[in-house]
């Protein structure tokens, strides 16, 4: 029969690996000492007990200075005083009440409306401040525009022509007249394209604009131009 050399060293090992209670438990459980019971709060952690106290001495307190002066509590008599208070202070005014009601029943006429205590106020009837403030600040902006406006009318203040200058542009308005009028005669008869059409109507638009410019200029002798 052939057997392993390595048989015996396998069940050395198997049983030197192998517990007692591996399936079924140990084979014996240690039984509680009954004086190890349960007790109140056994798991908290308990606080260290208190060393007590060393005698120590307590010391004095200190002497005070010599230039130490104790404060005096002067009794106060409150009954003389309130008496004297009394006595000086002045009378408590009425208050004036509304009956309204044949039992008597009354009510305080100074919240009610009906006691005329805003007519008495030193301030009644007079511009708030605000309002007077805000009137200055306006007529101030209307002073600075109208003064901006003036200002800017005097740098466009028209001007009076001169009558050489005047004369001067009356002679150039005939003369640019006489060459368009002279341009004007040259077109031929026939209008028959557009272009020839256009130019006419463009000359006719021109000596009409002139005719309307030299008659203006000689109906007035005094003529204002604008320095813009």
């Amino acid at each position: 029969r052939c057997t392993s050399k390595g048989r015996e060293l396998v069940k050395h090992e198997a049983e030197k690996n192998k517990s007692q209670w591996k399936t079924m438990g140990p084979t014996k459980v240690a039984v509680p000492s009954p004086n190890y019971f349960l007790q109140k709060q056994p798991k908290e952690p308990k606080l260290a007990p208190k060393k007590k106290e060393q005698d120590v001495k307590r010391l004095l307190p200190l002497l005070p200075p010599r230039t130490y002066h104790p404060v005096i509590h002067i009794k106060k008599n409150f009954i003389n005083k309130n008496a004297v208070a009394v006595i000086t202070g002045e009378p408590k005014k009425p208050r004036h009440f509304c009956v309204d009601t044949r039992h008597g029943d009354k009510y305080l006429l100074e919240p009610s409306g009906l006691f005329p205590k805003y007519i008495k106020k030193k301030d009644y009837g007079a511009i708030p401040k605000c309002v007077t403030r805000r009137k200055e600040e306006m007529k101030r902006e209307e002073e600075e525009y109208q003064a901006s406006v003036l200002e800017q009318l005097k740098k466009k203040a028209m001007k009076a022509l001169s009558e050489e200058e005047r004369t001067n542009i009356l002679k150039a308005l005939k003369k640019k007249w006489e060459e368009i009028h002279c341009a004007y005669q040259c077109l031929p008869v026939l209008t028959d394209t557009a272009y020839k059409r256009m130019h006419k109507e463009e000359l006719e638009l021109e000596l009409k604009q002139l005719e309307h410019d030299i008659a203006a200029i000689e109906k007035h002798k005094t003529i204002y131009i604008a320095d813009v």
